[in-house]
């Protein structure tokens, strides 16, 4: 792979201009911000790199790019999104989140590590190999959508629709990243979501708060609510969510196990005395991996900007999102959620679900994952930490499990990255580090 490590260093200003190209695009997905132009940029990149490549349009959103090039007993699908999270807050960011700066050895921009960066490192691997190695020696398929950062509504639709088009040996998944310690990480899965809001109502408009005394308020109604959904030890207390919860096998207890858990430097860089219940060591990994989560997301009613406004609140609303370990189905969830506030007496609580996803997991000995853990080695000069699912979640089980595609995640990010926060930003050297490693994964994958 000399000849193609020393194209890449070649090109590397035109691909780090490249990537800022990518990211001075906006396309927030939230807000349906540029996404358009940003799917018509990608398309016109992988016609560039020869691919055949299209744009496939789904209902009431932004298409899917899809993309093929190369030949060979193997097909190796790559997965990626052009969309990216909102910007928000700005005042926190010290450069525009879409103009993008080099600082350092570091790129900074919205979207440069989630998911722009890994999107285009892989295009450019793909011309870098053809350039120097000569064809491809399997096909690459890419499906590139413009939602995932909303709940990829469209995508298992998408998959069924065209399960023929995505058939694959194996599927690189969109991102990962270094851990604390600068080690490489390989997920083999990831967990399912369920995003849903609960909105309560009271009078029909808002009204002194001197009415409190007589008038039912939805904030306090909503609190209620909440309070019979998890206990002060963050135990989930929804009937019946936890007994479709399976303890991880033997054999997942023993990748935990294996995993170098550096939860000093986490808690450190996350500013935080202790984890929850206290957990440490391969207790805090396996609730962190294998328990589901209810999460508050945010709450809204009444007036919340500054000063005082004595207000008594006609709606109150709630984001929540639970993160699924496998058994657990989203509309398993908001079954039993609504169950559970009927038989509390909140039956006047709305449940509006928005998006959920199912959990994924690959096999450890799957041949994409031997070569990926192969294509690690010879770049990075050191195994991966193998993760047997990731925490976050993702399209990945329609677009792989249920079409019996194993799949895993990498990327190349690293613990200090920030995505979806404020200053996101990713190394130069980690970017040229993941251009070598798909490189190296295709030919190993391909031969």
């Amino acid at each position: 792979m000399e000849k193609f490590n020393t194209y890449v260093e070649a090109n590397a200003e035109r691909f780090i201009e490249e990537l800022k190209e990518f990211c001075r695009q906006p396309s927030i997905a939230a807000q349906g911000i540029g996404l358009e132009e940003m799917a018509e940029l990608v398309r016109a990149r992988l016609d560039k790199l020869g691919a055949e490549v299209r744009l496939i349009p789904v209902d009431d959103g932004p298409p899917v790019v899809y993309g093929e090039l190369g030949d060979g007993q193997r097909t190796l699908l790559i997965y990626d999104h052009y969309d990216v999270q909102p910007p928000d807050p700005l005042d926190l960011w010290e450069f525009e989140p879409f103009d993008p700066q080099v600082r350092e050895g570091k790129i900074y921009a919205r979207g440069v590590a989630d998911n722009k960066g890994n999107l285009l490192a892989r295009v450019q691997a793909v011309e870098a190999y053809r350039a120097t190695l000569g064809e491809l020696p399997l096909k690459v398929k890419w499906v590139i959508e413009g939602e995932e950062e909303v709940g990829s509504p469209h995508l298992a639709s998408f998959a069924a629709e065209h399960a023929a088009l995505l058939t694959a040996d194996g599927c690189l998944w969109e991102a990962g990243q270094k851990d604390e310690s600068e080690r490489p990480t390989i997920s083999l899965g990831l967990k399912g979501i369920m995003y849903l809001e609960l909105k309560a109502h009271g009078a029909k408009s808002d009204l002194h708060s001197a009415l409190a005394t007589i008038v039912p308020n939805p904030a306090w109604r909503l609190v209620w609510a909440l309070s019979t959904l998890k206990d002060e030890n963050d135990n989930i207390l929804v009937d019946g969510l936890m007994d479709h919860v399976a303890e991880p096998t033997a054999a997942e207890m023993g990748m935990l196990a294996a995993i170098p858990f550096e939860e000093e430097k986490m808690r450190a860089r996350f500013g935080i005395p202790h984890f929850i219940r206290g957990l440490t060591g391969v207790e805090a990994l396996k609730k962190h991996l294998f328990e589901p989560t209810c999460t508050i997301c945010g709450f809204k009613a009444g007036y919340i900007e500054e000063g005082a406004k004595t207000v008594l609140p006609s709606t109150a609303m709630v984001k929540l999102d639970f993160r699924l370990v496998p058994n657990l189905e989203p509309d398993l969830v908001v079954r039993l959620l609504r169950q559970h506030l009927d038989r509390r007496g909140f039956a006047d609580i709305e449940v509006v679900p928005t998006h959920g996803g199912h959990s994924a997991k690959t096999p450890f000995d799957a041949p994409i994952v031997k070569a990926a853990i192969a294509a690690v080695h010879t770049v990075y000069g050191q195994d991966p930490v193998v993760y047997p699912l990731m925490a976050g979640s993702g399209p990945m089980y329609p677009l792989t499990q249920a079409l019996g595609t194993p799949a895993f995640s990498t990327g190349i990010g690293y613990a200090g990255s920030s995505a979806h926060a404020p200053n996101e930003n990713i190394r130069l050297k980690d970017y040229f580090e993941g251009i070598r490693f798909v490189g190296e994964l295709i030919r190993r994958f391909g031969t």
